[in-house]
């Protein structure tokens, strides 16, 4: 599968506020749902097993995955959208919140948050935050497509399994210590 997500070398800033030399471009990934209904199928197949009650994804792609994955699985499908950023700058500052209509939905569900490709996990790791706070469970992550180890790091060390499709490097680095800032290679547009 991300052999045929179209991919671009450079150095581009990641929502995380973390560097990386590589970008995918994702917007076409939903265009042809017979084509990834094997890595859906793959997906609900891993989530099965931490028996969630809800699927819910960040906006664009990972509600778009959530929205399969809930039909697939017969569950409830919540999302949640990029809000403001946190005050205090620095790294992992994105704000994704469930709609208010939404909240009152995820309210003692078992949810597993999905994402169509995590590398840092910005908005994954956001959307944990506003279900925990509207007392829904986190029971998993789970990505098409998991781009390097920091998300899995992170959820891990809370007991959150993360679950994936297809797996690869990918390098990240923080704005002090990117190689390509040290050689003055100007940020990309993404």
């Amino acid at each position: 599968m991300s052999d045929a997500i179209p991919s671009r070398d450079g150095h581009f800033l990641l929502e995380s506020g973390l560097h990386t030399d590589r970008w995918y471009d994702l917007d076409g990934l939903f265009s042809d749902a017979r084509a990834l209904e094997p890595s859906i199928d793959a997906l609900a197949s891993m989530l099965e097993t931490h028996r969630p009650t809800a699927i819910c994804g960040p906006q664009v792609g990972g509600a778009l995955l959530a929205q399969a994955l809930a039909t697939r699985m017969r569950l409830r499908f919540l999302y949640t959208v990029r809000g403001e950023d946190a005050p205090n700058g620095g790294l992992f500052k994105a704000r994704y919140r469930l709609p208010e209509g939404q909240r009152a939905l995820a309210v003692g569900q078992r949810v597993a948050i999905v994402d169509d490709m995590i590398s840092a996990g910005s908005s994954t790791r956001a959307s944990f935050a506003s279900l925990c706070e509207t007392g829904a469970t986190v029971v998993a992550v789970g990505t098409l497509h998991l781009s390097g180890d920091t998300a899995v790091e992170h959820f891990e060390a809370l007991g959150i399994p993360v679950e994936a499709v297809e797996r690869r490097p990918f390098h990240l680095w923080t704005p002090s210590s990117c190689p390509l800032c040290a050689q003055g290679v100007a940020l990309a547009a993404p």
